[in-house]
């Protein structure tokens, strides 16, 4: 396994573009299982999770047409060639929880579906009952048998229902991209309650849209989708990825910094934005080049990050969207724990989402965790050491932490980042940043090499 090895102190200058977002990337990958035309998806990010994708669809028979060529990197072609086979494997998809998404285009398509039932995580158990509750309102027959998820349609194919999708801890992302896409292919009229709004779920409804459904209500909790008979092939870009965003204002906020992001949906960020400016973070728009005024479409814009010298504290809840996005939570604590004050941290998501609580305390973070609030107690400066990644949103917390910390942060695991952040340490180093990626073995100490 490989290991960051970061210098802290650098201060980040210059300019990075944000990457298409991969929560968008891997619904819409899933998507192309609905129809029989070529699939193109522009602007993908190059990343594990995405290549699990892959594999997965090539053994459902979608598969990846020739590797682009260099002038045409982030271009993902994909076409659906055999559909014999509808089984997700548990071999892969414990790999990559967005697997289930395939569920509802292979049961809606193919009118069967075979999708082995996913784990929780370090986050937190994230179960698929909307998921299944959402298609059996459509008519699918569900059965639970040795791991595997199996939905039937009903003779005549899947029907428009009205479906209530709210959870314990509010609406389902991945269970909203599943059941509108199953919805596309119905017969009549689907109502989708309390569905998730966020950008991603826009962008999926988009496309699909755009290959033929009637899909109506996208980025609001209602939405409405009239059946069609089929979907035709797209090509799409996908929308950028507002989470790295997110981590990439962090990370000037955190090294007092002074970087121009371009390609950053800002209109995917309000919330963010918001709790950014009463920290003292400051947002502007730019241009992207001399002579080119800022970018008109709020989802892709070029905006200068810049810090006062002191973080101003502040309290801050997750919530759905538009509100905080729980992927941000943990890379906001890293900056908080510098910040002038006490903040108070509060998850409403994922209650169990503070693997990284432990982790910034060894680094000279005060955190105070009482259930799903963590109170944060500003430092004048965190100290380097050696940190373990849970998952990839603390992984960047602490990649954040050991930008800002004095002396040398080793964050281990960091296989977890490469499932959200295409070459992170190449982009935050052409911003200044001191971080190498070291194999484990080779790292002074090691049981398998170095001094050790």
């Amino acid at each position: 396994m490989d290991t960051f090895v970061i210098q802290g102190g650098q201060r980040l200058q210059g300019k990075t573009r944000i990457n298409g977002s991969k929560n968008a990337a891997l619904p819409l990958t899933a998507a192309a299982l609905l129809t029989d035309g070529p699939v193109t998806l522009r602007d993908v990010p190059d990343l594990a999770d995405l290549k699990n994708m892959y594999r997965l669809l090539a053994e459902l028979g979608c598969m990846r047409l020739t590797e682009p060529p260099a002038a045409e990197k982030g271009v993902l072609k994909l076409h659906t060639q055999n559909t014999t086979n509808s089984h997700a494997r548990y071999e892969i998809v414990k790999t990559m929880r967005a697997s289930i998404c395939t569920l509802g285009p292979l049961v809606a398509k193919r009118g069967y579906a075979k999708v082995s039932m996913p784990g929780g995580c370090a986050i937190g158990d994230r179960p698929v009952d909307l998921h299944l509750r959402g298609l059996a309102a459509l008519g699918a027959e569900i059965t639970l048998t040795a791991g595997d998820i199996t939905a039937k349609s009903p003779k005549g194919g899947l029907r428009g229902a009205t479906i209530f999708l709210g959870g314990a801890f509010g609406s389902t992302v991945l269970g909203t991209a599943n059941v509108m896409s199953a919805a596309t292919l119905a017969k009549g009229v689907t109502i989708i309650e309390s569905a998730a709004c966020e950008p991603e779920i826009v962008d999926l409804a988009n496309m699909l849209n755009a290959m033929g459904a009637k899909i109506k209500g996208q980025g609001s909790p209602r939405l409405i989708i009239e059946g069609v008979k089929e979907l035709s092939g797209i090509d799409h870009t996908v929308i950028p990825d507002r989470i790295e965003a997110g981590t990439f204002l962090l990370a000037a906020a955190i090294t007092n910094g002074d970087i121009v992001i371009d390609n950053c949906p800002m209109d995917g960020l309000l919330a963010v934005v918001d709790k950014l400016a009463a920290m003292g973070i400051h947002i502007q728009p730019v241009s992207s080049a001399p002579g080119i005024p800022p970018a008109v479409d709020p989802m892709r814009a070029s905006v200068r990050v810049t810090c006062d010298r002191t973080i101003r504290p502040v309290e801050v809840t997750t919530q759905p969207h538009p509100g905080f996005p729980t992927d941000i939570q943990a890379q906001l604590m890293a900056v908080l724990t510098l910040a002038d004050g006490n903040s108070v941290v509060t998850e409403r998501i994922f209650p169990d989402r503070f693997m990284h609580v432990a982790e910034l305390s060894r680094m000279g973070a005060k955190l105070y965790r009482q259930g799903a609030t963590v109170i944060v107690s500003g430092v004048k400066k965190l100290i380097g050491a050696p940190v373990m990644a849970s998952d990839l949103r603390a992984s960047a917390c602490l990649v954040l932490a050991g930008l800002a910390a004095e002396g040398t942060t080793h964050v281990h695991r960091v296989y977890h980042l490469d499932r959200g952040y295409e070459k992170m340490e190449d982009r935050l180093n052409a911003l200044g940043a001191k971080i190498e990626r070291v194999d484990d073995k080779d790292l002074p100490g090691s049981a398998q090499g170095g001094e050790g």
